[in-house]
């Protein structure tokens, strides 16, 4: 069985808030415009199904690397479990 979870604007908004990031911060991190987060958060463009995950992956590595999402220095590189 195939479970899309949908995210709203306030939900986005939310988890970026508490992950202490700014539109700007976070867009960077997905390979995105900052006005692209701000339209997904103001509710003029529709959130992309898979952002759930794609936000999951980046909190999971702030946790183990860097503030920044990166680990050993290198954007985009995850450490070896």
């Amino acid at each position: 069985m195939i479970y899309i979870n949908h995210m709203d604007k306030a939900t986005l908004k939310a988890w970026r808030q508490r992950q202490r990031l700014t539109q700007r911060e976070l867009a960077k991190l997905l390979g995105v415009t900052p006005m692209c987060v701000a339209f997904w958060e103001w509710g003029k463009r529709r959130i992309p199904p898979f952002l759930p995950l794609a936000l999951e992956a980046l909190e999971n590595r702030r946790k183990k690397g860097g503030s920044d999402g990166s680990v050993g220095g290198v954007s985009g590189v995850q450490a070896a479990e």
